[in-house]
């Protein structure tokens, strides 16, 4: 592996992928195996069990190994070894009942009609949701997409270890942006990178993205933009677009020798703190050495402080991980200063002012989201210059421009600076 971090629990990647004639030969053996059919979520896990992005798993988790994760990120079948987030597997209980401990079946993702893998059953089990829930997400309220998520699983967990023969669609419509751990530990080793820091991203980047790159250079030899082609919640804007909007960015902005963009194929769980530990394993398994911690990872809403992902880090054993993170305090552009700014930099605290036309009324602090940038995009309004580059702005207000539905944007105190700083 070069000098490049180790994958997490493992000194190799652990690929669950078959090729060639052991892939062919495990596709017509399933022919006549008994379906279970995948969520999407589900299908996402499978993916990164297939590439190695969730090395060192060999399969969906047993009742132990979920227990342990949901009350202390551990793993019993893995002697313990730390784990942030179930990977688990449902089916309904009239097929899971018709299912025998030691039986392979065959893993459908119903929404393309594909055969993912084949899996050996080796233990059967009912969770409780509502604790999951709680421990994973912090709350039961359904409204959090997460939650939903979970609740709204068949009735049986099965867990066992999978053999996956298919990484979807995934490789051919994001051609040229997924990207396997493997393949980026290859090109991380050819650019003579040892150090590397993942930016964890589902928006387009704006100013405050951008700025958290450009620090992250700094202290190491790259930044691997590396962002999620899964699904997302209705009002976040897709692949394609973010693509092109990163692309306009990076290809003016950056030095093209420091920066790499990437795309991996799971689903949002918006787990927020949780989901950064997640985030930081499977980067490990990408032979990242850092990530990104700023503001409200992988939140929703106002379920979480703005900086409880960064704390969580601090919660966990100091040897659960190889990568380390690297926290960020709230940026953004002080009209006082000039140009970005954190909090930790910035003298200047009042609040700046836009009118309705996006001119700049006075104050120095303009806080700068994902979620505002697109509220203000979705509703026509004009975006201030100091929000994003012109060329980002010019590639999103080509996508409102044609979107014929639009989703209400709701704004929450994470991204309104109203929440108060935990």
């Amino acid at each position: 592996m070069g000098k490049l971090v180790n994958p997490h629990g493992s000194k190799e990647l652990k690929c669950l992928l078959l090729e060639g004639k052991a892939r062919e030969d495990e596709s017509k053996k399933a022919k006549g195996l008994k379906k279970v059919p995948l969520t999407s979520r589900e299908t996402g896990d499978l993916i990164m069990l297939g590439i190695g992005g969730f090395t060192p798993l060999d399969g969906f988790m047993g009742q132990a190994d979920w227990k342990g994760v949901c009350d202390s990120y551990k793993m019993p079948s893995k002697n313990g070894l730390f784990w942030p987030i179930p990977i688990t597997l449902s089916a309904a209980k009239a097929l899971a009942d018709s299912i025998k401990i030691g039986e392979e079946v065959a893993l459908w993702d119903t929404e393309t009609n594909t055969l993912m893998a084949t899996m050996k059953v080796t233990e059967k089990y009912t969770i409780d949701k509502k604790h999951e829930c709680q421990q994973v997400f912090r709350t039961t309220d359904m409204a959090h997409p997460g939650v939903k998520m979970v609740m709204d699983q068949a009735e049986v967990n099965l867990a066992g270890p999978v053999k996956v023969l298919s990484e979807s669609y995934f490789p051919e419509q994001f051609k040229g942006l997924y990207q396997r751990p493997a393949e980026a530990r290859k090109m991380f080793e050819e650019r003579g990178w040892n150090t590397v820091a993942a930016l964890q991203l589902r928006n387009p980047m704006h100013g405050s993205h951008a700025y958290l790159a450009w620090i992250a250079i700094e202290v190491c030899d790259g930044v691997y933009i590396h962002q999620l082609v899964g699904k997302l919640k209705p009002g976040d804007i897709p692949a394609d677009v973010r693509v092109k909007a990163i692309d306009a960015l990076i290809n003016k902005y950056f030095r093209k020798e420091r920066v790499a963009m990437a795309g991996y194929p799971l689903d949002m769980r918006y787990a927020g703190p949780r989901e950064a530990l997640l985030h930081a394993v499977f980067r490990q398994n990408y032979g990242c050495s850092h990530l990104i911690v700023g503001r409200d990872h992988a939140g929703v809403g106002d379920y979480y402080g703005p900086f409880d992902a960064q704390k969580i880090f601090l919660e966990i054993p100091q040897d659960a991980l190889l990568l380390k993170p690297l926290c960020m305090d709230w940026t953004f552009y002080c009209y006082e200063c000039g140009t970005m700014a954190s909090m930790k930099t910035c003298p200047h605290e009042s609040k700046a002012v836009i009118d309705d036309n996006g001119n700049y009324k006075g104050g120095a602090r303009l806080l700068l989201s994902g979620t505002l940038l697109r509220k203000l995009m979705s509703e026509g309004k004009p975006v201030p210059a100091e929000f994003s580059k012109p060329e980002v702005i010019a590639v999103l207000n080509d996508y409102y421009n044609k979107l014929e539905e639009k989703v209400e944007i709701k704004l929450h105190g994470a991204a309104t600076g109203e929440s108060k700083k935990k």
